[in-house]
């Protein structure tokens, strides 16, 4: 039976089940436990397992250096499932201590498994919306990575800071205008529609994108913030026809 198959009473009960399982683990240095739910076939369970972590570790300051060796043991394991929750675990303690945790995003991503490296763009993401300054000057890093998928997933990683803070990541999505990688240019046109239907956005982004050198770029981001106010037309801030008004007042 499934996490959410259980009643809400009982999902309560498990998760404190978990959680007390973990706490033992990293106080006796073992990882039955862990081993055993980073590994479970319920994605929620794993996520179970990996917010547990990152509660012990704001809870007891004591714990913390166990806790990151016990993830770093983890991370090491051959079932790709252990690796990404251990990766996702260390997303948690990245929301404040990025610089602790930082190695492990630089083995994630370049994991043989698409799942870890997954969890490297998530864990990115909420990271990035909670932590940026430091996580942003690591995407920095990888921004031209001879690697394509690199790009990419840097590229996708930063997005969800840049929902709220499009001029955060302009900067970053610039240094991207003229890769000449389909999957890479797809994401950064995505990655410009997603930035910019908030309240706020879609006049920054504007402005930023306008004075980028790849014209050809520049029309196919607009073609896609235009889509995004349709697409998204419950959440954004502008119709699409007020959407179309903003830009070409901030074109022309």
């Amino acid at each position: 039976m499934g996490f959410y198959d259980l009643p809400k009473e009982q999902r309560n009960v498990l998760v404190g089940q978990i959680s007390g399982h973990i706490d033992g683990d990293i106080r006796t240095g073992r990882t039955i436990y862990l081993l055993r739910y980073f590994a479970d076939e319920d994605t929620y369970i794993r996520k179970t397992g990996y917010l547990a972590i990152g509660r012990l570790y704001l809870a007891d300051k004591k714990l913390q250096k166990a806790i990151l060796h016990s993830l770093r043991t983890l991370l090491k394991e051959d079932d790709p499932k252990i690796r990404q929750t251990a990766i996702n675990a260390a997303g948690e303690i990245g929301k404040t201590d990025f610089e602790l945790v930082q190695d492990f995003f630089d083995t994630g991503l370049f994991d043989a498994h698409h799942s870890v490296r997954n969890a490297v763009i998530g864990s990115m993401k909420k990271m990035g919306e909670k932590n940026p300054i430091p996580v942003l000057e690591w995407s920095r890093l990888y921004l031209h990575h001879p690697d394509k998928e690199i790009r990419r997933e840097i590229c996708h990683g930063i997005e969800l800071r840049g929902r709220t803070h499009p001029q955060d990541i302009l900067p970053l999505l610039h240094e991207l205008q003229y890769d000449k990688t389909k999957r890479v240019r797809w994401t950064l046109v995505h990655v410009i529609g997603q930035i910019s239907y908030k309240k706020g956005c879609l006049e920054k982004v504007m402005h930023d994108i306008t004075q980028w050198e790849n014209k050809e770029l520049i029309t196919d981001a607009i073609e896609e913030i235009i889509d995004v106010h349709y697409r998204y037309r419950d959440f954004s801030f502008y119709t699409q026809d007020e959407a179309r008004v903003v830009i070409h007042d901030q074109r022309y």
